[in-house]
């Protein structure tokens, strides 16, 4: 039984690990860099303490600094979240020298599933169903043209130590090929450390569709179902839901088994997400694993009942998984909403700041996962990934109803917010009809390019009227005295007294 780990992260899934620990009685300890000194994690947790400056490199990717606060705070594991050092295998194998159980899969299942070419390989072996491509790092420019040529056009280059778009391109023909192979190669090594590049055949329209599993330690492995992530901007997921709307319990239970398949091909332990690339035909290919927690799970875990940060402690702790495939059941419909601090009437910019209101939703089949609060300044140094709203119901119908009641009731104020984008994708027809694939957000936006009505300003003008209702200030006509219309209709003196007495 671990009596304290340490969340080597920060924001919202620093708050979501800590909230888990202090549920099983295991006492949390945060790190935070100089310009998190204030955040929500940091007020969250047992212990806290400071490893470096803002800069990422100096602060939360320096393993170094991370293992010695272990070593003072007397912490049993490390839990990394998401991003950071989350699928470093440095990271893991350093843990496990240190005597700290890192809260995931072993360095070598992440060696072998961490590189996108080598996991490649592990599946053609394995037999699973792989998007056609390369399996190794393109040598030059001719074995790309080459490749690409063999394939057949529009290919796409992509990092082998990638993720979340960086290091991708599309090419539609061979004239753009050498540019983009420059490009992707360059950006890959600015966010990885690492310029291999591969090939894969670009599928028209595709949906992402991915499929959580876990696995413990004593040979167990099971798939929670799948979440439909084609809603994406610059290859990044922005909006995700569980079940996919496309999915039967057919191909549920097949992507499932191949899920399974991969994670047993690597001898993969822990939370895992395995990703596919879905055709209009419903075919499904092998995209990639991530070998950590998702920013989206806890759409799986509303429509499951587990709680997956629970069972990624109790694997860590040797605990058998409670619980066979047979048993695991999906009801209802959930949809999350990243919601980021950016800018959406200037490309997304993002948008560091104070939080100087903040007016969160609540409510039935709401859930909120956070890492900000009012009075907070938002650092620019890192992700703008403020918090994720949750909405349920028993079928998908209702679950967009009460996601858009609940964006209704969402204000930050002092920044700017993509809020106002979830409601237009929530409203628009094709999105309500679920015809979706990974261009669809990019379709969205070039059709709804003016302001839309319901924008950061009419909040303002709504929350306004709200605060004056409360006080009994009347948005009618003016007054051209104590308790009297201009139109000269006389008001009861005791409503003119009580709104008098409430302004002061």
């Amino acid at each position: 039984m671990f009596k304290k780990i340490l969340i080597a992260n920060r924001g919202e899934i620093a708050v979501r690990v800590i909230r888990a620990c202090h549920e099983m009685g295991i006492a949390a300890v945060a790190v935070y860099s100089e310009v998190d000194r204030a955040s929500l994690h940091v007020r969250k947790a047992d212990e806290a303490y400071p490893i470096g400056a803002a800069p990422a490199a100096e602060s939360y990717l320096k393993i170094s600094k991370i293992l010695d606060v272990a070593k003072r705070s007397g912490a049993d594991a490390i839990h990394p979240g998401y991003g950071f050092l989350s699928e470093n295998s440095g990271f893991a194998q350093a843990c496990a020298d240190a005597g700290v159980k890192f809260i995931g899969p072993t360095a070598s299942a992440m060696q072998a599933m961490g590189s996108k070419t080598r996991a490649r390989q592990a599946m053609e072996k394995a037999g699973v169903p792989f998007v056609p491509g390369t399996s190794h790092g393109l040598e030059s420019y001719e074995e790309a043209s080459a490749a690409a040529a063999k394939i057949g056009y529009p290919i796409m280059l992509k990092a082998a130590a990638g993720g979340g778009g960086k290091g991708m391109r599309l090419v539609s023909g061979l004239a753009d090929l050498k540019s983009a192979l420059d490009a992707a190669r360059s950006e890959a090594e600015r966010s990885f450390g690492d310029r291999e590049v591969y090939i894969e055949k670009a599928i028209v329209n595709p949906r992402h569709i991915e499929m959580q599993i876990l696995a413990d330690e004593h040979g167990r492995t099971v798939y929670l179902g799948e979440r439909e992530c084609s809603l994406q901007r610059r290859h990044q997921k922005v909006m995700e839901e569980a079940p996919s709307p496309i999915v039967d319990p057919g191909m549920r239970r097949r992507m499932g088994e191949v899920a399974v398949r991969v994670a047993q091909a690597a001898g993969y332990t822990n939370a895992g997400t395995v990703e596919f690339l879905v055709d209009q035909q419903k075919h499904f290919y092998f995209l990639e694993m991530n070998t950590r927690l998702q920013v989206e799970h806890p759409i799986t875990e509303i429509v499951t009942g587990l709680d997956l940060v629970h069972l990624q402690i109790r694997i860590a702790m040797g605990e058998k998984l409670p619980f066979k495939q047979d048993d695991v059941t999906i009801r209802g419909h959930a949809i999350e909403c990243r919601i980021y601090a950016e800018d959406p009437d200037n490309n997304y910019f993002p948008s560091p700041g104070k939080i100087t209101l903040l007016l969160a939703p609540s409510g039935p089949g709401i859930r909120r996962d956070s890492g900000m609060y009012e009075g907070w300044t938002v650092p620019i140094d890192y992700d703008p990934l403020l918090a994720k709203l949750i909405g349920y119901g028993t079928d998908r119908d209702q679950a967009i109803a009460c996601l858009i009641r609940a964006l209704n009731e969402y204000f930050v104020g002092g920044i700017k917010t993509n809020i106002s984008l979830f409601r237009r994708i929530l409203r628009d027809s094709e999105y309500r009809a679920a015809r979706l694939d990974t261009g669809f957000l990019d379709r969205l936006l070039e059709r709804t390019k003016i302001k839309a009505p319901d924008s950061d300003a009419a909040d303002v003008a709504a929350i306004a009227a709200g605060i004056f209702a409360s006080l009994g200030v009347a948005s009618g006509p003016a007054r051209t005295g104590a308790g009297k219309p201009s139109g000269g209709q006389d008001s009861s003196k005791w409503k003119a007294t009580s709104r008098r007495e409430a302004l002061y």
